[in-house]
């Protein structure tokens, strides 16, 4: 019989090796599926994770995917480390583009006010939705895992009835998309030539804020302990309900804030397909980067790396379109995997013969 044993104490050295583990466990279950499908893992996994970092055009694509990922996971960690579990940022990032895209979408206006006012509204979209979850948690005590994902799914309706109505670009011969948005609307690039822009930076900061917020400030402490002790935290007397908004809000105004950098940066419109995921994928990368601002950055890099080397891989190697889905799968699973070995012991005991006793 197996059972599991919690350790004392994890190491902090083992606790922070676990992710390159888990990157490590990932390649390697990496080269068992190729073999599986016949391809040469070698050269797949040379595609995907080599390949990539050789070229700046690749690396310029990998800053325009890691920075949502950043904006993304920064904002969940607050909620994860609390025990607030927003599994809808893919919709609060779906509103935020949705929100911060209308008014280019609509009128094509211009002056240097457009686009802080479309990542402005950005952020109060994201956070607008976020709140739905966290008025349902703190008022009837709704399970918010079960409503941010639900809420996801009518976001992105809301967006494909929007683009096919209201916001559908007159001149765009019916097809289902607004018009595209004029260079007042639209962020700068960071490295010329590339789709790189502006956003990335403005992700670093958000991160050097978090960096502050949660080593550095009280707001950091409480989400700590209610994390870890939701009792312990009230006879702190910390206000659990207030956390509970706080963290949402974060999450939810980085999201749309991210959402609005997609539409505005290298998407350039609305259109239906704009949420990819995300929104689910900055989940992975938050808990790969141990919920902390530093480990965060890498992942989102890490993740951005299965994103363009997957679709180099499908073009050169003819590999289905699933597969970097199934990368991503693999990181969590082994991350988890490793991460339940970590914290605790693997005991095999012998079942006791029946009528052995006395």
């Amino acid at each position: 019989m197996i059972r599991l044993e919690p350790r004392k104490e994890m190491s902090k050295h083992l606790l922070y090796l676990t992710p390159v583990m888990a990157v490590a466990l990932t390649i390697v279950l990496g080269i068992v599926m190729f073999l599986i499908l016949g391809k040469n893992p070698v050269r797949a996994i040379t595609i995907i994770f080599v390949t990539p970092l050789t070229d700046l055009f690749t690396i310029s694509e990998m800053i325009v995917k890691a920075t949502p990922l950043i904006l993304i996971g920064i904002g969940l960690s607050f909620g994860f480390r609390a025990g607030v579990w927003n599994i809808g940022a893919e919709g609060q990032f779906t509103i935020g583009a949705l929100v911060g895209g209308a008014l280019p979408a609509l009128y094509p206006v211009e002056g240097l006010w457009v686009l802080p006012f479309m990542c402005l509204a950005g952020i109060v979209g994201g956070m607008a939705w976020a709140a739905i979850p966290a008025f349902l948690r703190t008022k009837f005590n709704a399970n918010e895992i079960l409503v941010t994902l639900m809420l996801t799914y009518v976001a992105v309706l809301l967006l494909s009835v929007l683009v096919h109505g209201p916001l559908k670009d007159p001149a765009g011969l019916n097809f289902p998309e607004s018009r595209l948005f004029n260079e007042s609307a639209t962020l700068p690039i960071l490295i010329p030539g590339t789709r790189a822009h502006v956003g990335f930076l403005i992700a670093i900061l958000a991160l050097i804020i978090a960096w502050v917020l949660l080593t550095r400030h009280i707001f950091g402490y409480q989400v700590k302990v209610m994390g870890q002790s939701p009792k312990a935290a009230s006879f702190g007397g910390f206000v659990q309900n207030k956390v509970v908004w706080l963290c949402l809000m974060i999450s939810g105004g980085l999201a749309g804030l991210a959402g609005t950098f997609e539409a505005a940066g290298p998407v350039g419109q609305l259109v239906p397909a704009l949420p990819v995921g995300y929104g689910f994928t900055a989940i992975i990368v938050a808990f790969l980067g141990r919920l902390t601002p530093v480990g965060i950055l890498f992942a989102g890099f890490v993740m951005a790396l299965t994103y363009i080397g997957g679709e180099a891989a499908q073009i050169e190697m003819n590999l289905p379109s699933a597969v970097t889905g199934v990368f991503q799968g693999m990181f969590l699973f082994s991350l988890l995997g490793i991460d339940v070995l970590a914290s605790f012991r693997v005991r095999f005991t012998g079942r006791t013969p029946a009528g052995a006793a006395g």
